[in-house]
C-alpha cells in the first residue's frame, strides 16, 4: 500500500469518524429534549422567585446580574451531556419555550432570551471544536452564555440605564453564568454520570473524567 493512499484512507477514516461523533440520534434528541423540557420547569420557578430578588437589588439594579445564571443552565447542561453541534442552543431554546407556555411576566421574550443565551453557550463549546468538555470548557460557555444575556437584557430590559450600570450588569451577570450554569452543571452531569443515567450517551464516563 502506497504512503499516498495510506494517507487518504486515514483521512477518510478521521472524516467518518468526525461525522459519526457530530451526527445526532434519535436517543440523543429525547434527552435533550426531556432536560430541556426539566429545565423549563425550574426557569418558571426562577422567573417566580426574580420579583422577591427584584426588592433586594431596588437601590442598586444592576446586581440582578447575580440572579441570571439559573436562567442558563440549560445550555450549557445540554452541551455537556450530548456533546454534539446544536446541543446547548436546541436545549436552552425548549427550555425557553417551557418557560413562556408555563407562564411568565416576561412574556414570551423569553424565546429571544434562549435563543441568544443558547448562543453563547455554543460557542464556548464550538471553541474547543466539541472534543473537550472539562471544568474550564464548562466554565467559558457559561460565561459567554451570561455575556449573551447581558448584553440582550441592556438592549431590550434595561434601555434607560447608564452605560457603568449596563456594563456593571454584563459582568456580574457572566460571573454567575460561570458558576451558576458552568460550575453546577458540570457537577450534575458528573452526578448524573455516577447514577448509570448516561449510559447511552457520548457523556456516560464524564464520572471519571479529568477536571482540567
Amino acid at each position: 500500500m502506497s504512503k499516498s493512499f495510506a494517507g487518504k484512507t486515514a483521512e477518510q477514516n478521521q472524516s467518518t469518524t468526525a461525522a459519526r461523533k457530530s451526527s445526532w440520534r434519535v436517543v440523543d434528541i429525547v434527552v435533550v429534549s426531556v432536560l430541556g423540557v426539566a429545565v423549563g420547569v425550574i426557569f418558571w420557578l426562577w422567573s417566580a422567585g426574580y420579583g422577591l430578588i427584584s426588592a433586594f437589588t431596588v437601590a442598586f439594579p444592576p446586581l440582578g446580574g447575580l440572579y441570571g445564571g439559573g436562567w442558563l443552565i440549560a445550555g450549557v447542561l445540554g452541551g455537556l451531556v450530548i456533546r454534539k453541534p446544536g446541543a446547548a442552543l436546541y436545549c436552552e431554546l425548549i427550555a425557553a419555550c417551557v418557560e413562556g407556555l408555563l407562564g411568565t411576566h416576561f412574556g414570551f421574550t423569553v424565546l429571544l432570551s434562549g435563543l441568544v443565551q443558547g448562543l453563547g453557550a455554543e460557542l464556548g463549546f464550538a471553541a474547543f471544536r466539541y472534543r473537550k468538555f472539562t471544568l474550564p470548557v464548562a466554565l467559558l460557555a457559561g460565561t459567554l452564555a451570561g455575556l449573551a444575556m447581558g448584553l440582550n437584557d441592556s438592549l431590550v430590559w434595561n434601555v434607560a440605564w447608564a452605560f457603568e450600570w449596563k456594563l456593571v450588569y454584563v459582568v456580574l451577570a457572566m460571573v454567575s453564568g460561570a458558576v451558576i450554569a458552568g460550575l453546577v452543571s458540570w457537577l450534575a452531569v458528573r452526578g448524573l454520570a455516577r447514577t448509570g443515567a448516561l449510559g447511552n450517551l457520548p457523556s456516560r464516563g464524564a464520572a471519571t473524567e479529568r477536571a482540567l
